[in-house]
């Protein structure tokens, strides 16, 4: 193999469709998939490629020092793409420790390992952080997110999050560590896990149960379709500029509640019920602490220096999403049982 790449977190939502990515278009990698297999960790997500000579999965908690460290020994890392985190903010308030640890320790101990197992040359190495674009705090107004926009996070998750960037930053400064650093907005598509809105919504409309809308649901978000996300990370890993950050945006704001009740429509239709019947799900629960209004980032330096761009809009996006998600039943059932239906009634059932 010409390059070892680890993707940290590629069980995940989002890293299954990077370990994808890379596993098809680049055959002459070896790519390391290193996840712990929390609850958003699940290797179904990647049946596909399991069985693909340049695919390897290594279970290994990255919070661990000394698993990281063995892990750095047992492969010639060329580079790293590090998804691994926390990432829900409900669950960063009701247990901040746990984002604390992963997303700021664990980070440490893979800049560390770096750190040691390049120390002879830094040629042709990169260490490449996934971030978010919650770590810059409100967008007032008008206004979008740039590249150089002050950080402000809100929620534990985000000043982790923050704190994470921070540090990569300090290696590079410090240490000469190749790094890029990318901040995206809010992903949906295929293997989400059904705590973040919109398979949250998928799935209570599916079996008519209740549709938790916080506030009044004038919360803005800037999605973007997953495997756009990939192609994104895929064009940075390889033409990104080191020490830059890129800013990753559908450019495709919406109010929380009218994405709901797009949602509602589209899933009225493919479940040929009468219109309007899902809508009447739609239930406005207490809204959460430090809920950020509007989040808007602007992608142009990616897609002016290195030529990115969206291959799909939202609605169509959606009706894709939606679709995977009416086909993939066997998927659903088997995340959304046990502890998640735990979790749900503690997260939204006393609001």
């Amino acid at each position: 193999m010409d390059k070892t790449i680890l993707i940290t977190g590629g069980a995940g939502f989002i890293g299954s469709h990077v370990v994808r990515q890379f596993i098809y278009f680049y055959p002459d990698y070896l790519v390391v998939n290193v996840d712990k297999l929390t609850y958003a960790g699940n290797l179904e997500n990647l049946r596909d490629v399991e069985h693909r000579p340049n695919y390897r999965f290594e279970r290994v908690d990255i919070v661990d020092p000394v698993a990281v460290r063995k892990l750095f020994e047992k492969y010639k890392v060329d580079g790293v793409v590090h998804l691994a985190a926390e990432s829900h903010v409900d669950r960063s308030i009701s247990s901040p420790m746990e984002f604390i640890y992963t997303n700021i320790i664990g980070t440490v101990n893979l800049l560390n390992a770096c750190k040691e197992a390049w120390k002879d040359t830094l040629d042709d190495k990169l260490f490449y952080h996934i971030s978010t674009d919650e770590v810059y705090g409100t967008a007032e107004g008008d206004s979008f997110f740039t590249e150089s926009t002050a950080y402000d996070p809100r929620s534990p998750y985000s000043a982790s999050k923050a704190s994470s960037d921070h540090l990569v930053r300090a290696y590079h400064n410090t240490f000469k560590l190749p790094v890029v650093i990318s901040n995206c907005s809010n992903n949906y598509g295929p293997n989400q896990f059904p705590e973040k809105l919109i398979p949250l919504v998928i799935h209570n409309i599916k079996n008519m149960r209740e549709i938790p809308v916080y506030g009044k649901g004038e919360n803005i978000r800037d999605w973007l379709y997953v495997i756009d996300h990939a192609r994104a990370i895929d064009q940075i890993f390889h033409m990104g500029v080191i020490g830059e950050t890129y800013n990753i945006g559908g450019c495709n704001e919406w109010k929380n509640i009218d994405v709901v009740k797009l949602l509602c429509t589209i899933l009225d239709e493919k479940l040929d019920r009468k219109p309007g019947t899902s809508a009447k799900l739609i239930t406005y629960v207490k809204d959460r602490a430090g809920h950020d209004l509007r989040y808007a980032i602007d992608a142009s330096k990616l897609q002016n220096e290195l030529g990115w761009e969206t291959s799909v809009d939202f609605e169509k996006g959606l009706k894709r999403t939606v679709d995977w998600y009416l086909d993939n039943e066997a998927w659903v059932n088997n995340i959304t049982s046990g502890e998640y239906e735990k979790y749900y009634e503690r997260q939204y059932k006393n609001r």
